[in-house]
């Protein structure tokens, strides 16, 4: 059986919308991705950092690659698009996030799953509740957390 896991994606740098289109192409023709959906596009201003609007998307994938299998293509696909890390919340020019792998919790010096500040991100929620309304994290139901962000900006982007 294939595993449901779910990515953020977000990017400030460059054409964010070109990268993000990109990146999803490239996910879903990952060996091992079985299939690839993805929300709308966001806009969204950055949360505990400075820079460039942010443009966000969330995509579920199904999956036969365990969770570090999984990350490592992330991290080689956010390589290919010029990533940098000289600090935290540094502007991106692409940002590629494991959010949920199935209902597993993995807490390792490489990977945490749940991500652990998904529930807090408006940017993540919205989109998150785009592909699966009904979806209940660890802190609770996506739909009410999502409404406990309503501070936070983030508007839909037309295609």
């Amino acid at each position: 059986m294939p595993a449901v896991a779910y990515v953020g994606l977000g990017a400030n740098l460059g054409e964010p919308r070109q990268t993000l289109s990109e990146a999803l192409g490239e996910l879903a023709s990952t060996p091992g991705i079985l299939d690839c959906r993805a929300s709308p596009l966001y806009g969204s201003t950055p949360v505990e950092a400075a820079g460039p609007l942010f443009v966000n998307a969330v995509a579920r994938v199904e999956t036969s690659l365990s969770p570090l299998q999984l990350l490592d293509a992330l991290q080689d696909i956010e390589n290919r698009h010029g990533r940098l890390r000289p600090y935290r919340n540094a502007p991106r020019t692409l940002d590629l996030d494991l959010l949920l792998y199935d209902a597993l919790e993995i807490d390792s010096p490489r990977l945490v799953v749940p991500h652990p500040r998904m529930h807090q991100r408006a940017f993540v929620l919205k989109p998150l509740t785009d592909l699966t309304p009904d979806l209940v994290l660890p802190e609770g139901r996506a739909l009410d957390l999502l409404a406990q962000c309503a501070e936070q900006e983030l508007w839909p982007l037309l295609n």
